[in-house]
């Protein structure tokens, strides 16, 4: 395994077990090859100052975090600045002493050691500001681009999608259905796994397996490339993606092996091309990863603790994008145009968002979320989402690319849900007949083998 670069910041955070646990983030300050990774671009913040500003009030976070970052900034470079000066002084007085005789010598000797003290001193002051500029960064998150200002409830409705069915008969909910279907089974999930834990049974589990064979094809026939990535991951790849800056209560933490379950395999796909020059002069790189997800819904007492809507684990086909900066906004609309095939294929009414920058992760500049009708909720719920990160993961996991000079970049990022096991709450309830049957969607017949699902 390549050693980690000696420059690295420490961040504390609260693993699923309530337990505070330090570890290494491996986001070096000065790569070996002498460039700066950063995770707010330091250049953009020093020019543009009053946008950061303007992100982290539309946030709802501190706009002062812009102004200690502005000035440990400049301790920083200071302190860089100090330190070269010292070396270089350092440097030209062991020549002189290399040149002097031996009657001169002695005192000079003294001299030297002085400076190397005073070098010593410098550098320690310079690892403090760059781990303190590196912390200062950790804290501001990603610079929205559009999104409206505001908390949960600002968010801006941009279109609604097919026609929300009329029932003339009392409407069941999804786990009604899926229990009188024998598709669903929560009680014994509870009695194995606890809350919030089911089984999908029978044609409960062909409808999951066809609606992400389905994604699986519909992304692969897109060019994304279909990838099992890895559930578990190392620290520092769940905290590159942005994850424990705000949802470290969400994660499931293995203390014992120090690694976390994946929420989305969004991580896993970040984390591919950790530390990596990649190659983007064909284009952006598309994968697509299936996976199970894991969600400890530790701020969710109470709420949808009725069937599969808020679950521990569910399965999910990610999308996941590196492409340069300026191709970033066009691959998110891709992204949503993905997702809006999708939805049309499992025949659900659904409307899309655009989420309020209060609402967003860290990492997100810009998300847009799709939420499909729940009859029985009388309302809309979430089914997907995809996120424009721009470069903010791509900084924090050293992905670069080179440019049509040979100068290396940072990456941009972007993800979507292309399909989720919560899908089955919108098709089961949208799709439900008067003698509690569903009728099964035509593109998901073909894994069902049926048409109609019968109590």
């Amino acid at each position: 395994m390549p050693s980690e670069p000696a420059s690295v910041a420490t961040k504390m955070v609260r693993n699923a077990a309530g337990v505070k646990a330090d570890f290494r983030a491996a986001i070096p300050t000065i790569m070996p090859d002498g460039s700066v990774i950063t995770v707010i671009d330091l250049k953009f913040l020093r020019e543009n100052p009053d946008v950061v500003r303007a992100s982290q009030h539309a946030r709802g976070e501190d706009p002062g975090l812009v102004d200690a970052l502005l000035a440990a900034d400049e301790e920083r470079r200071g302190a860089i600045a100090t330190a070269d000066s010292l070396r270089a002084e350092q440097k030209a007085f062991g020549k002189k002493i290399g040149q002097a005789s031996p009657e001169e010598r002695p005192a000079l000797l003294e001299g030297s050691n002085e400076l190397k003290t005073k070098v010593k001193e410098a550098e320690e002051a310079q690892k403090r500001a760059e781990e303190n500029v590196v912390k200062l960064q950790y804290a501001i998150s990603n610079v929205i681009e559009g999104a409206p200002a505001g908390g949960e409830e600002d968010f801006e409705v941009l279109e609604h999608v097919g026609e929300l069915p009329e029932f003339d008969f009392e409407v069941q909910d999804h786990l009604d259905l899926g229990e009188a279907l024998g598709i669903i089974d929560m009680k014994r999930g509870t009695k194995v796994g606890g809350a919030r834990f089911y089984y999908l049974v029978g044609d409960g589990a062909w409808m999951q397996l066809g609606m992400l064979m389905l994604a699986a094809q519909k992304a692969r026939e897109a060019g994304f490339k279909v990838m099992v990535p890895p559930v578990l991951v190392r620290p520092e790849i769940m905290a590159g993606t942005g994850f424990l800056d705000a949802h470290d209560e969400e994660i499931y933490y293995l203390e014992r092996d120090d690694l976390y379950l994946v929420g989305t395999s969004e991580v896993a796909l970040a984390g591919y091309h950790r530390d990596e020059i990649i190659d983007l002069s064909d284009g952006p790189l598309l994968y697509a990863g299936w996976s199970s997800c894991f969600r400890r819904e530790a701020g969710s007492y109470g709420k949808d603790t009725k069937g599969i809507l808020r679950v521990h684990q569910f399965d999910k086909l990610e999308m996941f994008v590196y492409c340069k900066p300026e191709d970033a906004e066009e691959m998110h609309q891709k992204l949503l145009g993905l997702e809006r095939e999708m939805l049309a294929a499992v025949e659900v009414p659904y409307r899309i968002i655009d989420v309020a920058a209060g609402d967003l992760g860290s990492s997100a500049a810009r998300k847009f979320d799709t939420e499909a009708w729940v009859p029985s909720q009388d309302t809309y719920r979430e089914l997907t989402s995809t996120s424009n990160c721009t470069t903010f993961q791509g900084r924090r996991l050293n992905t670069r690319y080179r440019d049509e000079s040979g100068k290396t970049q940072t990456a941009a990022t972007l993800n979507g849900t292309l399909a989720t096991t919560r899908w089955l709450v919108a098709i089961l309830e949208n799709n439900q007949q008067a003698d509690g049957s569903v009728v099964v969607p035509e593109a998901l017949r073909p894994w069902v083998g049926k048409e109609v699902l019968t109590p």
